[in-house]
């Protein structure tokens, strides 16, 4: 195989929520020359810019099309779990919900000795990456390329479950995004005149005439080169050619919670008994590299829809309202999400219902678990898929929030508000009312709402893998960004948060 060579100042791995954003970010400057590689393809694929039609994306091409380990808490279920491998990544793929989750969150970060990374300090990144339709304040900002906006056709039956919601004690919220995030609402969604607004759309496409970017796409990176301890570039495949693409200043890894602690194992970096195992020569002993995986689980309760349209408008992002909820007063932040949908949405919209009736689907996802799990590598092959073990409901009481939910969600469809449209309970049904006939329900058709985050983890510790300022600790020259970095799970939706940290990771460069 021929090997080409080229030198750039950055070279960023994945075009995703965080890869986009800092690729434009450090090309505003044009003394600064970046590469940016993504191993999909462009996101041509009209379903990707239709916003309703995002479920007919899983298991394509666009999609890394990845399965989890047998899960024991799920009655050994392999769980699909898809990524977004195109430009935009899972931005790409995903429903559109801006969410940036609680202040907590981002300072316990800083609580845990990650200096920066306070709410405070994050509010500036995600007002600079966001354009909000609705007007900027204190809490949003206006002229980013992130455009971010209220939805523009509603769906009857989301409307009512709003107001179902509130009837059944969860006050409204306008601005899940604002002074608060409990409550019930509407989402805001990454959008622009009805299309989708991926961070492709936002941050690539306006900058693709930038003499200083280049953006490569089907490019498999294989793994990072080095000089002594110092990463000067990494090697990638494409169109049957070796490339090796060399960085002056910095490589940066930013594809997401899977990909990104697999080329660090492949490259050296990581356990060294795991690495030793595969035959892989250990560069720097990291043991915190694929470990820590947390995620988001969630299950659906399904009724018959009586009445209202059958299908969402055009621009719906199908998930069009929700709630946030403390089911433990004592947490310092909400620990339950809903996500509402006018539709039948189980097994990822894959699978439709068999018979000619219309549904809509209430989804209660626990957002704090407690559960960790690892990423790791089944063999020394880049392009073989990586070994996912989320280990769902691994940790003690982190099957109570599903269950609570699923209580809730029967409440809600229990409302005047959501009489008018609410036939039977379909799923899990009616005669399902015992505590441990829930928890057998949530065993059986729990699933991921695609949040894996935590597996290259920020930090000073012995486990952490990258420092304050994102540095992989052990070497030089080398950076990961993306979902990947997040000590905690954040408590909501994750594309909004990686967002803002290609943002953070923009201004630690270029400081």
């Amino acid at each position: 195989m021929s090997n080409t060579i080229t030198a750039h100042d950055f070279v960023v791995v994945g075009a995703g929520s965080a890869g986009c954003a800092l690729a434009h970010r450090l090309t505003e400057d044009s003394d600064r020359d970046v590469l940016l590689l993504e191993a999909g393809q462009p996101d041509d694929k009209e379903e990707i810019h239709t916003p309703p039609l995002f479920p007919e994306l899983y298991r394509t091409a666009v999609d890394w099309d990845y399965y989890t380990e047998p899960q024991p808490e799920l009655h050994d279920r392999k769980l699909y779990h898809p990524r977004g491998k195109t430009l935009g990544g899972s931005s790409s793929l995903n429903a559109m919900i801006y969410i940036r989750g609680h202040p907590w969150d981002y300072d316990h970060w800083a609580d845990l000795g990650n200096d920066g990374w306070s709410y405070e300090a994050m509010l500036d990144h995600f007002k600079r990456a966001e354009h909000f339709e609705p007007g900027d304040g204190d809490f949003h900002g206006e002229g980013g390329p992130l455009n971010v906006t209220t939805l523009e056709d509603t769906h009857p039956v989301s409307e009512a479950l709003v107001e179902g919601m509130a009837e059944a004690g969860i006050e409204h919220n306008p601005d899940f995004n604002g002074e608060r995030l409990a409550g019930s609402g509407f989402y805001h969604v990454t959008q622009r005149d009805g299309k989708r607004c991926s961070s492709a759309a936002a941050y690539i496409k306006p900058a693709l005439d930038r003499s200083n970017l280049t953006v490569e796409t089907g490019a498999q990176v294989t793994d990072i080169t080095f000089d002594g301890d110092r990463a000067t570039g990494v090697r990638y495949e494409q169109d049957g050619t070796e490339h090796t693409a060399e960085a002056g200043s910095e490589i940066v890894l930013s594809a997401g919670a899977i990909n990104s602690p697999q080329l660090l194992l492949l490259s050296g970096i990581g356990p060294a008994a795991h690495l030793e195992e595969h035959g892989i020569d250990v560069r720097v002993d990291l043991p915190g590299v694929g470990k820590n995986l947390q995620d988001h689980l969630k299950v659906g309760v399904v009724y018959e829809q009586t009445g209202g349209p059958e299908a969402p408008a055009p621009s719906s992002n199908v998930v069009e309202s929700g709630c946030f909820v403390h089911l433990d007063e004592d947490e310092p932040a909400p620990d339950l999400q809903f996500h509402n949908a006018p539709v039948y949405l189980l097994e990822h919209g894959l699978t439709p219902p068999d018979d000619d009736r219309s549904f809509f689907t209430i989804i209660p996802t626990q957002i704090r678990p407690d559960s960790t799990g690892e990423v790791r590598l089944a063999s020394d092959d880049p392009y073989h898929s990586p070994v996912i073990d989320p280990n769902y409901l691994g940790a003690d009481g982190d099957i109570d929030p599903l269950v609570e939910g699923i209580k809730l969600a029967r409440d809600v469809a229990d409302t005047d508000p959501v009489d008018e449209f609410c036939g039977a309970e379909v799923h899990p049904g009616p005669e399902v009312t015992s505590e441990s006939g829930l928890r057998e329900f949530v065993r059986e058709h729990a699933s991921t709402v695609y949040h894996p985050v935590g597996t290259c983890r920020m930090g000073d510790d012995d486990m952490a893998v990258v420092d304050d300022e994102l540095r992989v600790h052990g070497v030089e020259g080398l950076r990961v960004a993306d979902a990947s970095i997040m000590p905690d799970i954040v408590g909501g939706n994750t594309n909004a948060p990686s967002i803002a940290i290609g943002e953070k990771a923009s201004a630690l460069l270029t400081e």
